[in-house]
């Protein structure tokens, strides 16, 4: 129960600090945010296993798929993700899954050194549909 409210305040302080987005391939749609972990609540990040720092990132990522009567269901999914400064010095992003409940997400950590845009690319695979690759771009300000 504590981790399901830790979950809840995580996504809600997310989407609070920026708007969540997500792009849809076929029967799959995968929801993404990225922010400094200096947003989150203390005692989120600490639920998390978090640093909160205006140098470190969160990436958060979820994967849902219709099911047989067209409503959204969170799935499994390998993500493999990278991260690219403007001055195109590139970082992997080690993405852990958590499942609490029904729910699905994963979450990666990665350093950033506000004011910068970094650009996000995310190989998604999940069980029986073909490998999705997706770009995003998140500015990070003082």
């Amino acid at each position: 129960m504590k981790r399901l409210l830790a979950a809840l305040c995580l996504c809600s302080i997310a989407a609070f600090a920026h708007a969540e987005i997500s792009q849809k391939f076929g029967p799959l749609e995968i929801h993404y945010n990225a922010l400094t972990t200096d947003e989150l609540l203390p005692e989120v990040a600490r639920a998390y296993k978090i640093e909160r720092s205006k140098t470190r990132g969160l990436v958060t990522m979820s994967v849902l798929k219709q099911n047989k009567i067209g409503a959204p269901s969170p799935v499994p999914a390998k993500l493999t993700v990278y991260v690219t400064t403007l001055s195109q010095q590139l970082a992997n992003v080690e993405m852990r899954e958590i499942r609490e409940g029904t729910a699905i997400y994963y979450l990666g950590e990665f350093r950033v050194t506000p004011p910068d845009t970094l650009k996000f690319t995310a190989t998604v695979e999940v069980a029986g549909e073909p490998k999705r690759e997706m770009v995003f771009n998140q500015k990070f300000y003082k």
